[in-house]
């Protein structure tokens, strides 16, 4: 895997944080650029998911990600919030899927297991290794932004395992099948034939 670019995006409703980061596993990252997409909580929901789509697009037409990782929506007590969530996340796998851009979901605690080693860091823990590993001079604010390129990170760390373990799925799938298709022709041409009856001779 070479080096790439990623869009990272915690979604939200009233923030969504994105940020990009570019580089290759195992190598230095750089930040590219970070920030948040806002709306009003009082604005209709309606407009408020227009709003997300029209910030998420200005990020990708600026920044050109050749991948887009979205936190994965799991479940809360609050159900309101995790509505919310899953809107803005749907809207951001929309805006990529529209391009042709692959998208990647990673749940909060593989996020901060990749970048912290602890899948139960809190959020200033995420943001302090966020700020080193991209070399930043201070956490970015809010802490959306901070999970958004731990997102990205998270992503261009993982995405090489991912791919080699997808790849050997499919490749013993494929074994799988060709040895299944190879029983199958053995025994259709293995089916006994009942023998020709000889008469008496007269």
């Amino acid at each position: 895997m070479g080096r790439v670019r990623v869009l990272g995006v915690d979604p939200g409703l009233t923030r969504c944080g994105v940020g990009v980061v570019e580089g290759v596993p195992g190598r230095p990252l750089t930040m590219v650029g970070v920030g948040v997409v806002r709306t009003p909580a009082d604005a209709e929901l309606g407009l408020r998911l227009v709003a997300i789509e029209q910030g998420i697009e200005r990020w990708l037409d600026e920044h050109r990600p050749e991948f887009v990782a979205v936190e994965r929506v799991f479940s809360q007590h609050n159900v309101r919030t995790v509505m919310g969530t899953a809107q803005a996340s749907a809207v951001a796998m929309l805006c990529a899927a529209r391009r042709g851009i692959p998208v990647a979901l990673h749940t909060p605690s593989e996020v901060k297991a990749a970048v912290t080693g602890s899948g139960r860091a809190d959020k200033a823990q995420v943001g302090a290794m966020v700020t080193r590993l991209l070399r930043l001079d201070a956490p970015p604010k809010p802490a959306d932004a901070a999970d958004a390129l731990a997102l990205a990170i998270c992503h261009i760390w993982r995405a090489p395992a991912q791919t080699r373990l997808q790849q050997a799925v499919a490749q013993n799938r494929l074994q799988q099948a060709v040895a299944l298709h190879k029983a199958q022709a053995v025994k259709a041409t293995a089916s006994p034939t009942a023998p020709a009856s000889k008469g008496r001779p007269a």
